[in-house]
């Protein structure tokens, strides 16, 4: 579904993404990791058409992205900080969004339904907690049944039961064949989740690996954990 082959960026002197060469699959769920700074975002960015990279391309379902910007509409995209108009209600922004996209296909309402949102949608931006903007940001990303969902930090700032909510409906757009990309700094929040992991570290993909490869490699049966196990042994080298 996505092809990044030799991607390379950089701001000024600073080479941000070194050569990335990645396939993701329809039915995969990748947990994307890696320290601050590692490139993580710029090469989220880069999917999204958001940033241009120097060299290299990245292909959406065969096509490349600098030649179909229609694309974009095959994705859902939750980040990490959403940033909306302080003005505007919630119901604002969910209504000013359907109408951006003009679709006629039946929407997934089903994060508006269980987060509670309808019952808030008169409440300003401004006024919402993190963790209310969240919810917004996640709704919206679900919202158009897209065939690939990236999701920043998705869990960050939500309250427990919001967070499991979410990752019950990850699992399920996953087992429907979605291809889902995820990026967290906490590992304990993977499990369940992931089928692949992509470590980076300045700028680079320092491994891209099952789930089953990993838990075989360290013998630990919890995600989580294999991940640490493999993460411990990388710093070392």
């Amino acid at each position: 579904m996505i092809e990044i082959n030799q991607l390379h960026k950089s701001f000024g002197k600073l080479k941000v993404l070194n050569d990335i060469n990645l396939t993701f699959s329809s039915g995969d769920c990748i947990a994307l990791i890696g320290p601050n700074g590692c490139g993580k975002t710029t090469l989220i960015k880069s999917i999204l058409g958001m940033v241009i990279p120097d060299k290299g391309n990245i292909k959406v379902n065969g096509k490349l992205i600098s030649k179909d910007y229609q694309y974009r509409e095959q994705i859902g995209y939750m980040p990490q900080i959403g940033r909306y108009p302080d003005n505007m209600t919630i119901g604002h922004i969910i209504e000013m969004i359907k109408d951006i996209r003009k679709t006629n296909q039946k929407l997934d309402e089903e994060l508006l339904n269980q987060f509670l949102l309808k019952s808030m949608f008169d409440k300003r931006m401004r006024t919402l907690s993190g963790g209310t903007t969240q919810k917004v940001s996640a709704t919206i990303a679900f919202l158009f049944n897209p065939n690939i969902l990236i999701l920043d930090e998705p869990t960050a700032g939500l309250d427990p039961l919001a967070s499991e909510i979410l990752k019950e409906k990850i699992i399920t757009e996953k087992q429907k064949g979605k291809l889902i990309l995820i990026t967290s700094h906490l590992l304990s929040e993977l499990d369940e989740l992931i089928s692949h992991v992509v470590f980076m570290n300045e700028g680079q993909v320092k491994f891209h690996k099952t789930i089953a490869d990993l838990k075989d490699a360290t013998g630990e049966q919890k995600i989580s954990k294999a991940i640490a196990n493999v993460l411990k042994s990388t710093i070392h080298e």
